[in-house]
């Protein structure tokens, strides 16, 4: 069905041979369009031929689940409107790749799992709204770690039973990590020139660091969560995954919520092209003996910034209690109940399996085809919960594991008045394996996820063939300073590199 949904769109009208949008950027393709040299039908064929050539086809990169049936159309009326100079936004034609995990009125919302097959909620979440308001074309869905990768111990990211299991397009055999796996894949393999991804808890840090692209995970109440399949609302956001920080940016300006444009008054993509008024950072350098990359990456990254005359504080450690983990685990089971039963109800969901209770006993019925290589450990724990009676508990967890986090970072940003912490992301991609799970080697997006405060994830070397992430975090509402420091780093870096789509490490 997905085949022949692309072949049928794709069928009509051939790029142009003077279009040439292959590895294009957002700034790009819009002076492209303004000048009459592209238009966002042309995009969107472009786009799709990608898919049709690598998702499934090809490399078999797994990342896209749906395509939207009136991507053409609506690609035809942007260009309609450019053409009576009728444009919504700085985003008006640009096609946008969603996580299932996002409600929209044409495509199914799933989440990946079997018991929301074909679930279609006809209507589309707050963000979906915002970016057809801006003149996106929402292009289609993007696969995803199962429930946001906490259905059960064991999982491999980047696994879905719709969606199958997305890969790295720069070592094929390795992790996309997860759970926005197909979002940083679609941008990565140039699938997609946008992508919006979700976060938890490391959710867009992650897969955007992996893959070797820029991901943002905004302020706690940056971007509205209405209509989004929930874990827990307390950390829950959407994010913008993107190749370069302009394009980032000027994603995440148009799913900015009220409260954010209140605070963020100004085009968060102006940012990007001034240099941000810094005048200290906080460099972790606890990771350098984690991978041979990591300590030569950080010191490049220390020398560049203090020739730009900024003072750099080198910190050898960054410990987490661990209560912290503890408290931010009794929150996310307690509210993925609470708000995942709610979601089920309020989003027309099959009578059959509209509770959590209700999706496990649907998973254990089907066995293996619904729970393939990996269990429902946190659905049956999430189901099991007597709200009321956890409810003293998860109160505590809440207050106290945010006042760690946020303790955590107040240490540097508030007390040594630092303007970021600079960190490593996560280390290099692992191999996939469906017998053992993930294996993780470090992250360091907790802290920034359970305390609410932005975080940035760029390109920022490599591990032989495989892409390292540098993580910029700050205080709430400081994306312009960081996404200003990202487009500075981004120039200096240059490490974002097209994937080459290798099937085994040539070393």
């Amino acid at each position: 069905m997905f085949k022949s949904m692309v072949v049928g769109l794709l069928t009509a009208v051939s790029l142009s041979a003077t279009a040439t949008p292959s590895w294009i950027d957002a700034k790009s393709a819009i002076q492209a369009m303004q000048q009459g040299e592209l238009t966002s039908e042309q995009l969107v064929r472009y786009y799709l031929d990608r898919i049709e050539q690598h998702n499934q086809q090809g490399h078999n990169l797994a990342a896209v689940m749906d395509i939207n049936p009136q991507a053409i159309q609506q690609a035809q009326l942007r260009d309609q409107e450019r053409a009576s100079h009728n444009s919504h936004s700085a985003l008006h034609g640009l096609p946008v790749i969603l996580k299932a995990n996002i409600s929209t009125a044409t495509m199914p919302t799933t989440a990946g799992a079997l018991a929301l097959k074909n679930h279609i909620t006809g209507r589309n979440a707050a963000l979906v709204d915002q970016l057809e308001q801006a003149g996106a074309i929402i292009l289609g869905t993007a696969n995803l770690s199962e429930w946001a990768n906490f259905r059960g111990t064991g999982s491999a990211s980047g696994w879905s039973a719709l969606g199958g299991q997305a890969r790295n397009p720069h070592l094929l055999t390795h992790t996309p990590c997860g759970s926005s796996s197909g979002s940083a894949v679609a941008v990565a393999a140039d699938l997609a020139l946008l992508a919006v991804g979700t976060e938890t808890d490391g959710s867009i840090m992650c897969p955007a660091a992996i893959n070797g692209v820029v991901g943002i995970k905004p302020t706690r109440g940056a971007v509205a969560g209405e209509g989004i399949i929930p874990i827990a609302s307390a950390q829950d956001i959407a994010g913008p995954m993107a190749r370069h920080v302009f394009d980032a940016a000027l994603l995440l300006d148009a799913m900015l919520s009220d409260e954010a444009r209140k605070q963020l008054p100004v085009a968060l993509t102006k940012a990007t092209e001034q240099a941000p008024e810094l005048s200290k950072v906080i460099l972790v350098r606890a990771y350098d003996e984690q991978d041979e990359a990591i300590g030569p990456m950080m010191d490049g990254i220390a020398e560049f910034l203090l020739q730009q005359g900024i003072a750099v504080v080198s910190v050898d450690e960054w410990q987490l209690p661990a209560e912290l983990y503890q408290d931010e685990l009794k929150v996310l089971m307690y509210e993925y109940r609470r708000e995942l039963d709610q979601w089920l109800q309020d989003y027309g969901v099959d009578d059959s399996v509209n509770s959590v209770a209700k999706v496990v006993a649907f998973n254990q019925a089907k066995g293996e085809e619904a729970l393939a290589f990996f269990g429902q450990e946190y659905l049956e724990q999430a189901a099991n919960l007597d709200l009321e009676l956890e409810n003293e508990d998860y109160q505590r967890a809440l207050a106290n594991g945010r006042q760690l986090a946020m303790n955590a970072l107040d240490q540097y940003l508030k007390e040594l008045e630092a303007d970021a912490i600079i960190l490593p992301s996560y280390g290099p991609a692992w191999p996939i394996d469906h017998i053992n799970g993930d294996v993780f080697n470090f992250g360091t997006s907790t802290a920034a996820a359970v305390a609410g405060y932005p975080s940035i994830t760029l390109p920022g070397g490599f591990s032989g063939v495989l892409p390292l992430g540098v993580s910029l975090v700050g205080l709430p509402w400081s994306e312009p300073t960081l996404i200003g420091l990202a487009a500075l780093m981004e120039k200096e870096l240059k490490a974002y590199q097209q994937p080459t789509f290798l099937s085994q490490d040539k070393e």
